[in-house]
């Protein structure tokens, strides 16, 4: 039994101990694992009276506040809003000012007393009232600001931000009208092309999009494009990336640069022999070497930035000018985000170009340990134009990106390119050290045991404070919608329940010691409702996993879409659940990133693989699963037959069948029959490829994150058999 000082401590920060596991066993967090998680919050946990004064301290600051933060609420006729007043003040009539985000100023005069009495607390001799007063003021779904003002007083009693929002996110009227569209998914940097610079780019994403499309694809979903660190190339995770909110320059094409065409150095550079050898060879590695390519493209970024620049000293030509202003207009609209990450990129290769272990900012000097301290800032003043290098580098990025989305759109395609939103960054990342008060930096998220992940998953990412979000407006997140919905139809969320919860593990402990840390569902479901609406972007939450009762549901009323992996929809007794019944709001699969490939399902190579990298506690987990992957192709075998989706004088016992070419185009055509709206098939299932691109609960075991394709994009599109695959999947789409 916990203390009455714990309890209160665990309900105000979210902390729950109690949860249902993977197995569908309740589970509860011991009291010694919840202290130890208090203490890395930053609270001593066995000290009873810091417990109940930190309690206490925020329950009165609640009270003097007389509104909160930020209200957010769906669009309706009235809103009800909660109000807390010194007792002299309840009866008086105040002016409530809705500021709309165009600028109209909307005067309603209310009094307190008018509306009920909720509840009342005694602050220093003075009693303080809450009332839950009702605001009739037609608003338009958006940002808004609600202030409370004494009449004829110009001094605000109070301000909070009111975010009005729609019911739903976006769904595309031709899915609304009943198309079921289907897309590839790939991870960028493993496109391989007979032009790319050993990685694949935005140029190749254009060639991918135009093939797909003339193939009658509606979609290329992409990999997390979030900024990396270009001074350590070989920290590739997507899903570790430095910031969520700016992207990877090394996608950039260089020779697509404008720039390009006025740089005759890298022009010469570019045409001659050895440079087109090194290409050449970093063009047929299985593997991308990141920290070549990364060398040798920041090395050509550097080139044509000084092309830019010497256009302006040179006064040259109008259109060189044009781009110079273009860039300036883009660092101002974008305004202290891009020179917190231009100035963390700069900052890394500095420090780490002095002492090789300054890995990242908690390795740095203490005066350069966060963007606004004064050593920073004085620095990026003495720096002024490598900021402005770093600058450059998001800029022509985020063009070709822009490019991309736009040649999407001009090839009529139903969404275009969708992308991926990383659930969080890594300790070092810029977006920590520019925002450290909204961050939990001794907490790393994960995951608890699970049947993928049986010694359970830590991350390394520390997560969001529910408490500062809130205070803050949940500006941040409000801002990575917006960067992360801009360039695309849709946008996939990588572990969207943590709209709801994450599971919060202690630095230094394993992923068994942690516990869920509860998050307002509701606001941030509206708010993503309210960006998806505005950007006219898809919505999909990859809602895999250990899912709570009662949050599909929520996540099917706000609008947004199921993820249905094909090998996870299991019935009870074991067999697959036919495509066909698969709720229409939902994107088919058949795997994903931290999958094996359908092949290398199919023959356990992901099982072996394991074992290998000792990633299960003991043989027999090992076997165990083994078995239950046997007993799983059967099923699928069966289900194949009973639909008549293969032949059936073919592939009865799965004990002796292995996956060919057939079967794997035939197990894709069966899922394109389904029901789910979207459909998405990996590249690496078109090529019957075995290696995976990453293996859960790695780091340096397994080469994640650098496999390539094994063809060029050029071959890939040129096999009559991958044409004739995505034929049939389009025929049984229109069915």
């Amino acid at each position: 039994m916990n203390s009455p000082a714990l309890e209160s401590f665990m309900q105000l920060k979210g902390i729950d101990q109690h949860f249902v596991d993977a197995w569908g066993n309740p589970a509860t967090v011991t009291e010694d694992k919840i202290k130890n998680l208090i203490n890395h919050m930053g609270i001593n946990a066995d000290d009873e009276v810091a417990l109940m004064d930190y309690y206490q301290q925020q329950e009165l600051q609640h009270w003097l506040s007389v509104l909160a933060p930020v209200m957010v609420v769906q669009q309706a006729q009235s809103y009800a809003l909660e109000v807390h007043l010194p007792i002299d003040f309840v009866t008086e009539p105040l002016v409530y000012r809705t500021t709309t985000e165009d600028g109209l100023e909307i005067d309603t005069q209310i009094t307190a007393t008018d509306f009920s009495l909720v509840g009342s607390k005694e602050i220093n001799e003075i009693e303080f009232q809450l009332y839950e007063v009702e605001l009739a003021v037609p608003l338009n779904i958006g940002y808004h600001r609600l202030t409370l003002l004494e009449e004829g007083n110009d001094e605000p009693l109070a301000e909070m931000s009111l975010i009005i929002t729609p019911e739903r996110c976006f769904t595309p009227e031709v899915i609304q009208q009943g198309k079921k569209l289907w897309g590839t998914s790939v991870q960028l940097y493993c496109l391989k092309s007979e032009t790319n610079w050993g990685i694949g780019d935005f140029s190749d994403l254009k060639v991918l999009l135009q093939k797909t499309a003339e193939n009658s694809g509606d979609f290329i979903g992409l990999n997390p494009i979030h900024a990396l660190n270009p001074s350590q190339p070989n920290q590739a995770s997507p899903y570790s990336p430095s910031s969520r909110q700016w992207l990877n320059i090394i996608y950039t094409d260089i020779t697509a640069v404008p720039e390009f065409q006025h740089c005759e150095s890298l022009q010469e550079q570019f045409a001659g022999d050895a440079f087109q050898s090194t290409l050449s060879a970093l063009r047929a590695t299985e593997w991308v070497d990141y920290e070549q390519v990364t060398k040798l493209k920041l090395s050509a970024l550097r080139e044509l930035f000084a092309t830019l620049l010497n256009s302006e000293e040179n006064n040259s030509n109008i259109q060189k000018l044009k781009r110079l202003d273009a860039l300036k207009r883009y660092i101002a609209e974008k305004g202290d985000a891009l020179k917190q990450q231009a100035a963390y990129d700069a900052l890394r290769f500095k420090f780490l170009s002095e002492d090789e272990n300054a890995w990242g900012w908690p390795a740095w000097p203490a005066g350069f340990q966060s963007f606004s301290s004064d050593g920073t800032q004085q620095w990026c003043d003495d720096n002024a134009q490598e900021i402005l290098f770093w600058c450059y580098c998001q800029w022509v990025t985020e063009k070709q990106l822009d490019e991309a989305d736009q040649l999407a759109q001009s090839l009529g395609m139903s969404l275009g390119l969708y992308r991926d939103l990383a659930v969080g960054v890594g300790k070092s990342a810029s977006d920590v050290w520019a925002n450290h008060d909204l961050y939990c930096e001794n907490i790393s998220i994960g995951a608890p045991p699970d049947v993928l992940g049986p010694l359970g998953q830590s991350w390394g990412l520390p997560p969001w404070a529910p408490d500062q979000l809130y205070q803050s407006g949940y500006q941040p997140f409000i801002d990575l919608l917006q960067a992360n919905m801009s360039y695309c139809g849709a946008l996939r969320i990588d572990h969207v329940m943590a709209l709801l919860r994450l599971w919060w593990v202690p630095e230094g402990e394993t992923a068994d010691s942690g516990a869920y840390v509860y998050y307002n569902v509701y606001d941030m479901l509206n708010i993503l409702a309210l960006e998806s609406v505005r950007n006219q972007c898809l919505v999909i939450g990859e809602d895999l996993g250990t899912v709570p009762e009662g949050m599909d549901t929520l996540l099917q009323e706000a609008g947004v879409y199921s993820y249905k992996v094909f090998f996870f929809e299991q019935a009870s007794d074991g067999g697959f659940i036919s495509p066909s019944h698969y709720i229409q709001q939902a994107m088919a699969t058949l795997s994903t990133h931290d999958m094996p490939t359908i092949k290398g399902y199919w023959h356990c190579e992901d099982l072996y693989l394991g074992r290998e990298l000792g990633l299960y506690p003991d043989q027999e987990v090992f076997e165990r699963l083994l078995s239950d992957r046997v007993n799983a192709k059967q099923q699928i075998l069966n289900s194949l037959h009973g639909h008549h989706s293969i032949p059936d004088d073919l592939y009865h016992d799965a004990n002796n069948t292995g996956m060919d070419k057939q079967l794997s185009f035939k197990l894709q055509q069966h899922l394109a029959g389904g029901s789910a709206s979207l459909l998405s098939l990996q590249l690496e299932d078109f090529l019957e490829m075995e290696q995976p691109v990453n293996v859960p609960g790695t780091s340096d075991e397994y080469r994640n994150w650098q496999r390539k394709l094994s063809h060029n994009l050029e071959a890939l599109f040129a096999d009559k058999d991958i044409v004739s695959l995505l034929k049939q999947v389009t025929e049984a789409r229109s069915r």
